[in-house]
């Protein structure tokens, strides 16, 4: 009590500040989201600052699904990848901190998704897969961000045999390593969609659409772990 009672106030509030403030609800998270309330997405070609020139279309393959299921109707991705070619919009780094009315008028889509892949590294005697991706939906009508994470995400290839001691620790390590260089690239890009875009408010045809609001929102920038 004695200590309580000299403390002064600025004391005070710092010892409440260091306990932690509330994470944030969705609708705290994502106003704009619940404000505007999207039906279509069309997604945009990644953009790829890696040197695996791949990881682009990897990426780009696996993301409607997710989308999908979260409630949105995703512009088919091989159509619009034809309209951007021939619009000559298929650099995305020339859209992305421009406005994107145009797309809304040229293919009706509410909003618009950005990818930005800033790491995809397979080490050659590591059983992991590093991947770092950035998610950026903006607004068609108010070019406003609706949603933004980004996922700093490994991926663990490993295995593990039944053999012990050493020899067994060898055989894991040739296996896993193995299985890294095996590893299908679009089932990593899957996971990292599925992962990164779990924390998007329900669409509108989603069950929960509108009813996730009070839900706690994922970081916004997060490290994660996955097989």
């Amino acid at each position: 009590m004695k200590l309580i009672k000299y403390l002064s106030l600025p004391c005070l509030a710092l010892l409440v500040v260091s306990c932690g403030s509330p994470a944030l609800t969705k609708q705290q998270a994502y106003p704009n989201i619940y404000s505007e309330r999207p039906l279509s997405i069309a997604v945009m070609p990644p953009i790829n600052n890696t040197n695996n020139v791949e990881a682009k279309e990897f990426l780009y393959l696996t993301l409607a699904q997710p989308l999908c299921e979260k409630g949105y109707y995703v512009l088919p991705p091989f159509l619009t990848m034809e309209m951007f070619k021939s619009e000559s919009a298929y650099d995305a780094e020339l859209f992305i901190n421009a406005p994107v009315d145009r797309f809304g008028d040229i293919l009706g889509a509410d909003a618009v998704l950005f990818t930005i892949i800033n790491k995809w590294e397979k080490m050659a005697l590591s059983s992991n897969i590093y991947v770092e991706i950035e998610y950026r939906l903006k607004s068609t009508h108010t070019n406003e961000i609706l949603f933004e994470r980004k996922g700093n995400i490994t991926y663990d290839a490993s295995i593990n045999s039944s053999g012990g001691g050493l020899i067994g620790a060898l055989v894991n390590v040739a296996a896993s390593a193995l299985n890294t260089a095996l590893t299908d690239h679009i089932k990593v890009a899957r996971v990292c969609n599925t992962y990164t875009l779990s924390d998007i408010p329900a669409g509108t045809y989603n069950p929960v659409f509108d009813k996730d609001r009070t839900l706690p929102a994922g970081a916004k920038e997060f490290n994660q772990t996955v097989k």
